[in-house]
């Protein structure tokens, strides 16, 4: 019963109520910039739990999931420009979401690793130009403005009242991946991902499962598109192209894939980065500090880097050192190491 459990590890529910209370706590000590940072950790850790569950437990790879998080965007905004709750609003960009997610889905069905993520990121490539032509939903290069947040009458739109609906939407997205990867459905992506070949002879449907995932994933994203709508209040299609996807695939690869904590640690990296980077450029060199580019220069050597020496990511470093001092001093090089996803018969595949 202990892979079943939320919490199979003492101490682990003493550290999440201590999180829980520092995040309750945060909008009463912070200030006003600081809390837009954390809203906008809270949305990318939705988004990337949408992302890690098609790559880090189905093991699929996407490099479009901007489109999903554009679509959730402009929906949110068109549906609460019409007068539309925003309930049901941000359920209705998750459904459209999961849909176009469905449809992307089935080029996996017949491809895979490169050859999957050539065909999302045309995927994406096209929804951004859609952004971009549909001038009359969209508003086209113009950009769209986005309605402040309103709910039961009370307007939400200031930073500090938006940070509640951003931490309960991402919690109870939480809680539902965290259900979900325990019921049967996500054990068949963790099979699909540790080898299809093994899945297929237990009597998975792949092709079920592998769309499934896709529109899952998408509808995720989509929630946390409809939450960046508002937090941003103005879009515009070059906020959802290619870069956009690269920094969603960056934040659960350097987070650490197969870990759900690896996509709060991953957001947490890819808002806290840039900050830093600004700090260290009154220690660099002047044509170094100013040389355009050295945020994407930094991103790419720390992608390189994690990939290199560590590619369970930053949890998967945590787990290494905890276990390192539970079992000290017995602990032994190599206990860790991380297996290969595939099984010898697949390689002929």
């Amino acid at each position: 019963m202990q892979d079943v459990r939320l919490l199979n590890k003492p101490g682990q529910a003493g550290w999440y109520l201590a999180l829980a209370v520092a995040l309750i706590v945060a909008p009463f000590v912070l200030g006003n910039y600081w809390l837009s940072q954390l809203n906008f950790v809270l949305i990318y850790s939705i988004a990337g739990l949408g992302l890690m569950l098609l790559s880090g437990f189905t093991g699929l790879l996407s490099l479009g999931h901007a489109a999903f998080l554009g679509v959730g965007a402009y929906t949110q905004a068109v549906l609460v420009g019409a007068g539309v709750p925003f309930p049901l609003a941000i359920l209705c960009a998750a459904a459209l979401s999961a849909a176009v997610g469905a449809v992307v889905g089935l080029p996996a069905l017949r491809v895979k690793g490169i050859y999957l993520a050539i065909a999302t990121l045309a995927f994406g490539l096209i929804v951004e130009e859609v952004f971009a032509r549909w001038e009359s939903v969209t508003g086209g290069n113009g950009g769209l403005l986005v309605p402040s947040l309103e709910l039961a009458g009370v307007k939400l739109g200031a930073t500090d009242r938006f940070y509640w609906v951003a931490l309960i939407c991402c919690a109870i997205v939480t809680l539902a991946v965290l259900n979900f990867l325990r019921s049967p459905t996500g054990r068949a992506f963790v099979a699909i991902r540790d080898s299809e070949i093994s899945a297929q002879s237990m009597g998975i449907n792949l092709a079920l499962y592998k769309t499934v995932s896709f529109a899952l994933s998408a509808a995720i994203v989509g929630i946390a598109g409809a939450l960046y709508a508002h937090q941003l209040r103005y879009l515009s299609p070059e906020q959802f192209g290619i870069t956009q996807s690269i920094d969603l695939l960056m934040l659960v690869v350097v987070g650490g894939l197969g870990a759900v904590q690896g996509a709060y640690i991953g957001a947490v990296f890819l808002i806290a980065a840039p900050q830093l980077i600004s700090l260290g450029k009154d220690y660099l060199p002047g044509f170094v500090a100013e040389a355009p580019g050295l945020q994407l220069v930094v991103f790419g050597l720390v992608l390189i880097l994690v990939v290199m020496f560590e590619p369970q990511g930053l949890y998967g470093r945590w787990i290494r050192i905890r276990t390192y001092f539970e079992l000290f001093p017995i602990y032994r090089k190599g206990l860790m190491r991380r297996q290969r996803s595939f099984q010898k018969s697949e390689r002929l595949h």
